[in-house]
């Protein structure tokens, strides 16, 4: 898969694409990244790439020409044919729509993927027009940049491809994970996540501080940690994010657990 990222700050990614698990697939030529200098389309001495709005206004905003012309010397498919090539034009700006990790998976999806770093007060809504795809915000919050928010989803969707991590269930059986295909054969997290919390991890020492590993990690029966970490996942999920358990796959048997947990929980505040 090929990353292209359009930008007035190249130098930014030379640290993030240098190290961890993106570096190792850009060595193993399973993703390319590739960074282009905004500056390098803008013709006048200065190399201007933004403007004052017209109707007035605070700030700046980022002219149409370089960005049009940065996109277009990409050899894309035309706009509306871009779907079925498997190539998208994402333009990085706080309007956008909400990434979360079902999107990062209809972006792995794809075979190329180019990014315009939004920056200033915003970008010359031509672009959009023109030859944007879609618009992606990777949370409520502004930066002062689309840099950070490519560098985050690049990761998020790189690793998704096949070969990147070193263990594919890694990102079968995470928090906000899809559902995965069951195997009784090792004790996996839930089988069906449906996009809740991960469960809590341990490691050695098995006691650190006094605080011990829960005994069932240690037990060997591999139902009793899946039923355990389910239900931790639940629990997790009710306390840090209940949002999410409106859309999640749930059992009659998570129900119940979550009824159990709800319980509990308004008995501590009681």
């Amino acid at each position: 898969m090929r990353f292209d990222v359009i930008t007035i700050f190249p130098e930014f990614f030379r640290g993030p694409l240098d190290h961890g698990v993106l570096s190792r697939a850009i060595a193993s030529e399973i993703v390319s990244v590739v960074v282009h200098d905004l500056r390098s389309f803008a013709h006048d001495r200065h190399r201007t790439v933004d403007d004052r709005p017209f109707g007035g206004g605070e700030g700046m905003v980022l002219k149409p020409e370089p960005l049009v012309e940065a996109v277009e010397s990409l050899g894309l498919a035309p706009k509306d044919a871009r779907e079925q090539n498997r190539q998208r034009v994402v333009l990085l700006s706080a309007q956008g729509r909400p990434f979360n990790q079902a999107l990062a998976q209809d972006l792995a999806a794809l075979d190329r993927l180019i990014f315009i770093c939004g920056r200033y007060e915003g970008v010359d809504d031509r672009v959009n027009q023109l030859v944007v795809d879609s618009e992606i915000s990777i949370g409520d919050y502004i930066l002062s940049g689309g840099e950070l928010a490519a560098g985050v989803i690049i990761d998020s969707v790189a690793r998704l491809l096949p070969g990147v991590l070193g263990n594919e269930d890694s990102s079968r059986y995470e928090s906000f994970g899809g559902r995965a295909e069951q195997d009784v054969s090792v004790p996996h997290s839930t089988h069906d996540a449906g996009g809740l919390l991960d469960y809590p991890h341990y490691t050695r020492p098995a006691e650190f501080r006094g605080l011990q590993v829960p005994a069932v990690l240690s037990c060997g029966d591999h139902a009793q940690i899946r039923a355990w970490r389910r239900r931790e996942a639940l629990k997790k999920t009710l306390t840090n994010r209940p949002d999410l358990l409106e859309g999640a796959q749930l059992s009659k048997e998570d129900a119940k657990i979550l009824e159990q947990l709800r319980h509990a929980k308004s008995g501590e505040i009681m």
